[in-house]
């Protein structure tokens, strides 16, 4: 079988032969790298990705092809994936759609065949940098196309990804998808909430949780808890969150510079001290700047699905799912606010909580999927929080 030739272009005038899986549509993007194992198809539906083309430095993907189970948003984020190896023939009882076919059917371009180690290093050592994928086409055009387009840190993207309504996480939300053979339109219908502010007597605690990028095992994980998951719009304001009657607040993770969202960050510290409120990913870098810290880029960010992250308060290091490319500066923080967890490869804030007030963040995906579940201890928490209706959180 003959495969077209692909070019992957770096802004760095590094070029990338390969070959193209997916669709051919050539894009631009910021080029990352991401260390896990297995989880492709949760990386590939995972908001904070949008406006990214991602490289996964496991050497052969695709291998169990895509299921209607394991999607995090309602379609395909990333700009393209980039791997060393694609498998076109899946062997799994779960697979519905080959890697290839799920990427065509949604326009996701992909490159297969490079040396993903020589390109993880190289943004390791240079930092994540622009990059454009294209097919059958040549160096010279893609660089054009490359300092044509805006780069990430000028862009926001989180109103790209949030939901176009507000609406509940009904257990029975997935099963349309079931009988779809490309599984990510199938979601692309969310259901509408006729009557958001009434609350019948004995209801279960309601958490109201802001979309700026979400990933639906959040909404998973809270239902298994016993919440009541109504999911709002980013632009969604403080007043209109409140006459939800919120028993929690939780802020979701999402893509970009947090810096760029001084919107939802007013709307954010309007809602400190109204009800408890959890902060994960972007949600954790929101919290920081709305109690008055200040946020920087990481050189080449986390991603990957091994992330040591020492709990201060218990002194227990814990295995973490991490996507984010910007992370708090501690030194900017208030007297007030705490940081309680910290990433023992390069020591960078990974949560925090304020000393008085319900609130408290962390930085990597207490959710995983992909990653360990590890971390699902700060959902109980912040559960425990909501149902005791506490004045701060344990």
């Amino acid at each position: 079988m003959a495969h077209k030739q692909a070019l992957l272009v770096l802004e760095d005038g590094s070029v990338f032969p390969g070959y193209s899986f997916g669709a051919s549509t050539p894009v631009v993007g910021e080029v990352v790298f991401n260390t896990s194992m297995t989880g492709y198809q949760e990386i590939l539906t995972d908001p904070s990705y949008a406006g990214q083309m991602v490289t996964l430095t496991y050497p052969m993907i695709g291998n169990y092809g895509v299921n209607p189970e394991d999607v995090e948003s309602r379609q395909i984020q990333p700009r393209a994936l980039i791997v060393r190896e694609v498998c076109f023939t899946p062997s799994n009882w779960r697979s519905s759609v080959g890697l290839s076919e799920f990427l065509a059917a949604n326009g996701v371009p992909g490159i297969w065949g490079i040396d993903t180690r020589a390109l993880t290093r190289r943004l390791r050592s240079q930092g994540v940098m622009m990059g454009a994928l294209g097919t059958e086409t040549t160096r010279e055009e893609l660089m054009t196309l490359l300092h044509e387009a805006p780069r990430y840190d000028d862009m926001s993207f989180v109103d790209q990804v949030t939901t176009g309504e507000p609406y509940h996480w009904p257990e029975a939300f997935l099963s349309a998808c079931r009988e779809s053979p490309q599984v990510v339109p199938a979601l692309k219908t969310v259901p509408s909430l006729p009557a958001l502010r009434e609350r019948p007597a004995g209801a279960d605690p309601r958490v109201v949780v802001l979309d700026m990028g979400l990933k639906f095992n959040i909404l998973r994980s809270l239902r298994a808890l016993g919440a009541d998951p109504v999911v709002v719009p980013c632009g969604t304001s403080a007043q209109e969150i409140l006459t939800l009657r919120p028993d929690g607040i939780l802020l979701s993770p999402g893509p970009g510079d947090p810096a760029r969202l001084a919107q939802i960050v007013e709307t954010v510290r309007a809602l400190l001290g109204q009800a408890p409120i959890m902060g994960i990913c972007l949600g954790h870098q929101i919290i920081g700047r709305a109690l008055g810290g200040e946020t920087f880029k990481l050189k080449f960010g986390h991603r990957g699905g091994n992330h040591p992250v020492k709990d201060l308060t218990t002194g227990r290091t814990h295995i973490t799912a991490q996507n984010h490319g910007y992370a708090i500066v501690a030194e900017s923080l208030p007297i007030d606010v705490e940081v309680t967890h910290i990433n023992l490869n390069d020591g960078t804030v990974e949560g925090l909580r304020h000393r008085e007030l319900p609130v408290f963040s962390i930085q990597y995906h207490s959710e995983a999927s992909p990653g360990p579940l590890d971390n699902m201890y700060l959902f109980e928490r912040f559960m425990t929080s909501v149902k005791d209706g506490c004045s701060k959180v344990v």
